[in-house]
């Protein structure tokens, strides 16, 4: 963790204690990072192409999952916990397209694609277990060819792996400030804060059609929305490296269990696409606004 994100932790910690009336869930005593790995990268952002893919590195740190009691449109389950990423990871710099999703699984399980066509569009109306199945497919690529080792694989991210890596070591509503219009992300043209009105595209665009964020990460606001590995859970669970794929959280009513989703699509107003903002989907179903991002795990 930089000085800078440390400091900054630091006081928005302090400022929400000395309040006395919400406190973030803290890390449990002795939480430490994990020892690193040769494959690890050396600087937040730094690029390196595996098995075709372009991934920006994540390092190990520390930060504020959820949101303040005070952010506009805040929804229920964001209240903030503090969260440990023991191991960095490298984290897929766009949302994987179409080109890449026939290169390793083959035609799309579902065509034809309604919201937008082409190699460099986005990948969508997959559902989790087709996302996992590419994922799987891509670290048996990256493992062959010698460009991944053993103790590594391609993943799902985990809810807090990806505010993680969508926040980029930012801590307000999402990397782009407290505003925000269409103009800078693909969703359905109500802006955030008090940014103008701009274009309602009602599809998605082609990855990195938008300015990246710190970290180099391309559309981690609006165009598709992006598969997590979690069972949806009504509160975060925060600590070292949370990990809720295995644990079934509270049900819908019709008694289906959701997984999570994240980042806003461009069929979303602004306020959707705060990078806090939780959305649940069922693991059997697709649609045009959810896709994925992979990440490369140390387990």
């Amino acid at each position: 963790m930089t000085a800078r994100i440390a400091t900054a932790l630091a006081l928005a910690l302090l400022l929400i204690a000395a309040s006395g009336c919400y406190q973030i869930k803290p890390l449990p005593p002795g939480a430490t990072l994990a020892p690193p790995s040769p494959f690890d990268g050396a600087d937040p952002g730094e690029l390196r192409v595996i098995a075709g893919v372009r991934l920006r590195w994540c390092p190990a740190g520390t930060f504020v999952m959820g949101s303040p009691p005070g952010e506009p449109e805040r929804r229920p389950g964001e209240d903030q916990v503090e969260v440990m990423i023991s191991k960095g990871f490298w984290a897929g710099e766009r949302e994987v397209t179409q080109r890449e999703w026939q290169r390793v699984v083959g035609p799309p399980p579902e065509p034809p694609f309604v919201a937008g066509e082409g190699d460099a569009f986005p990948m969508y109306r997959i559902n989790f277990a087709e996302a996992e199945d590419f994922a799987a497919r891509l670290t048996a690529l990256a493992r062959t060819s010698g460009e991944l080792p053993d103790d590594w694989e391609f993943r799902l991210p985990t809810e807090a792996q990806w505010e993680y890596l969508a926040r980029a070591g930012t801590t307000g509503p999402s990397h782009l400030g407290t505003q925000w219009s269409s103009a800078q992300a693909n969703f359905l043209g109500t802006p955030y804060g008090a940014a103008p009105v701009g274009p309602a595209l009602d599809q998605t665009v082609q990855v990195a059609s938008y300015a990246p964020n710190p970290w180099g990460l391309f559309d981690t606001c609006g165009n598709v929305n992006e598969w997590c590995r979690d069972w949806v859970h009504e509160r975060l669970p925060g600590g070292v490296d949370p990990d809720l794929h295995d644990v079934l959280g509270e049900p819908n009513r019709d008694g289906t269990y959701p997984k999570a989703r994240r980042g806003g699509c461009f069929a979303d107003p602004g306020w959707a696409c705060r990078v806090a903002f939780r959305q649940r989907f069922e693991p059997e179903r697709r649609h045009e606004h959810i896709g994925m991002r992979v990440v490369a795990v140390r387990p």
